[in-house]
């Protein structure tokens, strides 16, 4: 498995299903899916699943990671507190493709309830193939790290 085409995917009960679709997605635009869960309705605390993808993204085992539940609010606040992630909520193609562009964001968070399929299928898309830009935003994501402890 190619770090540089492995997803890491995981969603709370109230994002399995759509996790779920998009992963088969990923799959068939060929990437390599790591599923961190969940699988069924049965409540899970969102904080375990986000600490779980974003642990694999810290330590380099993928390029991207795809977080899902009610919101994608609650992802988001838990996978941004590891070191070395970024990720991004979105509710549009567009904001997923922006966070790759401008803040070369590597988880992208969704909310099952308040994002349709369409929409998500095309912002996983949009934000699985974007490329960071970097220059006049490289100093910018560099200044989101955390400053070395003494």
């Amino acid at each position: 498995m190619s770090e540089t085409r492995t997803l890491v995917v995981g969603a709370d009960h109230a994002g399995y299903e759509l996790k779920d679709r998009l992963a088969e997605a990923a799959r068939k635009a060929g990437w390599d899916v790591v599923d961190c869960g969940t699988n069924s309705p049965a409540s899970v605390d969102y904080p375990d699943i986000a600490h779980a993808v974003s642990a694999r993204i810290e330590a380099g085992a993928a390029r991207f990671g795809l977080l899902v539940c009610g919101s994608g609010i609650g992802m988001a606040i838990a996978a941004n507190r590891h070191e070395g992630v970024r990720c991004a909520q979105a509710h549009t193609a567009t904001e997923a493709r922006l966070s790759r562009q401008h803040n070369d964001a590597n988880i992208l968070a969704l909310g099952a309830r308040l994002t349709g399929e369409v929409v998500a299928l095309e912002a996983l898309d949009a934000f699985l193939t974007t490329e960071f830009e970097g220059g006049r935003h490289q100093g910018r994501v560099a200044k989101l790290n955390p400053e070395p402890k003494a």
